[in-house]
């Protein structure tokens, strides 16, 4: 009898050794998923970070240009040329009153 007790500890000792490893497979592939998930995130991270840094140096380009046109328009008012602000008014009025046509008339 003391032996078939014995034999019963061994068969449930092997069997939460069998649970043991298929229990640390199933980490080990989760584990496995979890860092390619991580390396995945990281490389977008990266990607990102690159596309922001262009369009931050666009925008600062933009930022002068319009700096530039801005500068360009003030010394227009300061001189005075009526004629000239009709005829921008003018353009303005063409080109939002196309838009208008095009957005109704789709």
């Amino acid at each position: 009898m003391a032996n078939n007790g014995a034999y019963g500890y061994q068969d449930s000792n092997q069997m939460l050794e069998d649970e043991n490893k298929r229990l640390e497979e199933e980490m080990k592939g989760k584990v496995k998923a979890l860092k390619s998930l991580s390396i995945d995130i990281g490389t977008e991270v990266r990607e990102q970070n690159k596309f922001l840094n262009e369009m931050d140096s666009d925008f600062d380009s933009s930022s002068g240009l319009l700096g530039k046109t801005m500068g360009r328009l003030k010394a227009l008012t300061n001189a005075g040329h009526w004629k000239l602000w009709l005829y921008v008014a003018a353009f303005a009025f063409f080109v939002f009153f196309m838009c208008w046509v095009i957005v109704r008339f789709r």
